[in-house]
């Protein structure tokens, strides 16, 4: 039998809606077995600085390889550990 899915109401503003979501489940409200995964590709994604140590070699192997590809080597770090992700994400999925 297909749950009935609730009606979200409207939200006088953000504070709002974040109470109304503290105490209830999405589930309640929205039938995630119908939900896909969009990118939204136009949209520049936030960025948040962090401070991550490395081995001195492992820097300057990839300030070689960013070179020989002509990108910044903090450029190349993002790529390759967004493949990585990616890659580890997809093998959760099956």
């Amino acid at each position: 039998m297909k749950k009935k899915m609730k009606k979200i109401p409207r939200f006088k503003n953000e504070d709002a809606e974040r109470v109304f979501w503290a105490s209830r489940s999405s589930t309640d409200y929205i039938d995630w077995s119908k939900a896909r995964r969009v990118r939204l590709s136009e949209l520049k994604p936030s960025e948040k600085a962090i401070s991550l140590r490395m081995p001195e070699f492992l820097i300057e192997d990839l300030k070689f390889l960013a070179n020989q590809q002509g990108v910044p080597y903090q450029s190349l770090l993002k790529t390759l550990l967004s493949e990585k992700v990616r890659e580890k994400l997809a093998a959760y999925k099956h």
